[in-house]
């Protein structure tokens, strides 16, 4: 008989746990979903800072030489002509002119008052872009800070990237929480209004670029523009150097690249987020060879922003490393949360929501005229049409220099300027060309305003530029502020000169392998002919009277 047999029954195996730094086993990767954006607001953020950063620098640096007491074109006198011809209600000069410089004595301290400003822009941009949050009151107080300097800086701040800068801050600060300052904020996601925003405003930026250039200089049209470009631009770099000397097929095929960049890659950026991301790239890489081809200001870097707003969490979690995980962790148990309804709203957020959806009404309202003026005719570009600035006309290079021409200044001791004898000495500015074997600069994002204003001169003549005189004659005195911002100075330390010239001159890039460019030559140049006429102190001390200009004290010392 058989017997049974105790059989124990079977043990089922045991899931081996990974043991504590294993070297072997890999940690579960951190998957981030799209659909959400609060990775893609702090890159904004950080990003938009850094331009502010460099922006407040620049007027650091060199709004007191500019628009100073003592300035090329003083804000103070700016300001007081602004009341004579509009009275002293201060709501009316608000509107005319938005800028807290009037709750102030800006007559008295005008200097003061301007390097304040942009050292507490400064510190906010830095607090924002170090710790890569911010909220609503933070960004609309840099907004308006930034807007107080534009709109005194008159010519030097005459460009349509201080309007984008002012737009683009604008949306930023509704990007934000209205009071945390968490980089996470639980109850605070970022709104998709304001991101569809920033869509709207490089589609705007590119497209209007890319019709003011169809509708104006044929050299779009027939494609030969890049010829010229990389030269005649206002500030080349040693890239612009050799991208100037390439084959004319490659300079057409860069022409055609630039009309389907901005005329037809924008609708990209309004369709879902396939075409977006894609458009958003195209966007990003025409702005890097910009940057790389010429120093345009911190124009292209604040051209890439907007793009940004294409990229979800999961399409930029890639730029938050290992160190990072954390917070891509919270961004995923967020997003966990939206998915099953658990979060909770916070008063905050309703008055958020009420601040966006007023945002995208007031968005659509100002944008009526920007769309009339883009299906015109008659396009105008880099306009406002409101005092504020929030919604704008953007656009570039409608026409292209064929030629490039420099007005170079120079002084001498001799008494008699006209004596053919005269022993004449050149001043050389920060970055614009002068000295034929000087290699062109690289600055971008960094932007020497004189340099810049220095190329639109030289199209026209004095008497549209009343501060090229002032310049002068702040050169007849060795005058400190003015000559910070030039980088040479050839009176330094000594005497200053008895006359002051300024010549015209015709520029041309020498080409690569010649003699001239053996010799260590980057550009040839040849003398048009006079610009300014010779100057003096005691000649033109009648018109610095009349302009309400300080006469200078000579510095012998600077």
């Amino acid at each position: 008989m058989l017997r049974r047999r105790n059989v124990a029954p079977p043990v089922e195996a045991q899931p081996e746990y990974p043991k504590e730094n294993d070297p072997e086993v890999v940690p579960p990767v951190v998957r981030v979903e799209n659909g959400s954006f609060w990775l893609t607001r702090i890159v904004m953020l950080r990003y938009v800072a850094f331009i502010f950063c460099v922006a407040f620098l620049v007027a650091l640096h060199q709004n007191r030489a500019l628009v100073g007491s003592n300035g090329l074109l003083p804000a103070n006198q700016f300001l007081d002509s602004i009341k004579h011809g509009h009275g002293d209600e201060t709501l009316t000069l608000l509107k005319v002119v938005p800028t807290i410089l009037w709750f102030f004595n800006y007559r008295d301290n005008i200097d003061v008052l301007l390097d304040g400003l942009a050292y507490v822009g400064l510190a906010l941009s830095a607090f924002v872009l170090v710790w890569g949050a911010g909220n609503i009151p933070m960004i609309l107080i840099i907004w308006v800070i930034y807007h107080s300097i534009v709109n005194v800086g008159q010519r030097w701040y005459s460009f349509g990237w201080e309007s984008q800068m002012l737009e683009t801050a604008f949306l930023t600060a509704f990007l934000c929480p209205l009071l945390s300052i968490e980089r996470l904020p639980k109850n605070s996601p970022p709104s998709f209004i304001v991101l569809f925003g920033y869509r709207w405003l490089i589609f705007r930026i590119m497209l209007g670029a890319g019709l003011i250039k169809i509708r104006g200089d044929k050299c779009w049209r027939d494609l030969t523009c890049m010829n010229y470009h990389y030269e005649t631009q206002p500030v080349p770099n040693p890239i612009s150097y050799y991208m100037h000397q390439e084959p004319e097929l490659f300079h057409k095929l860069e022409t055609s690249v630039n009309h389907f960049v901005e005329l037809l890659a924008p609708f990209l950026l309004l369709l879902p987020r396939p075409f977006c991301i894609i458009g958003g790239i195209i966007q990003i890489l025409f702005q890097v060879v910009l940057i790389i081809s010429g120093n345009l200001s911190f124009l292209n870097w604040l051209t890439i922003v907007p793009s940004i707003a294409c990229f979800d969490d999961r399409s930029l979690q890639w730029l938050f490393p290992s160190s990072f995980s954390d917070l891509k962790h919270r961004v995923i148990i967020l997003q966990q949360e939206t998915k099953s309804g658990g979060s909770i709203r916070s008063l905050g957020s309703y008055i958020r929501t009420v601040f966006n959806v007023s945002l995208g009404v007031l968005l659509a309202y100002l944008s009526i005229p920007i769309l009339k003026n883009l299906m015109s005719s008659r396009q105008v570009m880099n306009t406002s049409f409101d005092s504020l600035r929030i919604v704008n006309t953007y656009g570039a290079f409608g026409s292209i220099t064929k030629e490039r021409t420099e007005v170079i200044f120079q002084g001498t001791y001799a008494e008699n300027p006209h004596d053919p004898n005269a022993k004449w000495l050149e001043y050389e500015f920060k970055c614009k060309p002068g000295n034929v074997t000087r290699r062109p600069c690289l600055i971008s994002p960094y932007h020497y305003r004189l340099d810049w204003l220095m190329w639109f001169a030289a199209f026209q003549n004095y008497n549209h530029n009343s501060w090229l005189i002032h310049l002068g004659v702040k050169f007849l005195a060795n005058d400190q502020d003015a000559v910070s911002l030039i980088s040479h100075n050839p009176f330094e330390g000594r005497q200053p000169p008895r006359w002051i010239r300024a010549e015209h001159y015709r520029y041309i890039f020498s080409k690569m392998g010649s003699k001239h460019a053996q010799k260590g030559a980057w550009w040839k140049r040849r003398r048009i002919g006079n610009y300014l006429p010779p100057i003096s102190l005691d000649s033109i001390r009648d018109f610095v009277k009349k302009m309400n200009w300080p006469m200078p004290r000579v510095d012998v010392h600077s």
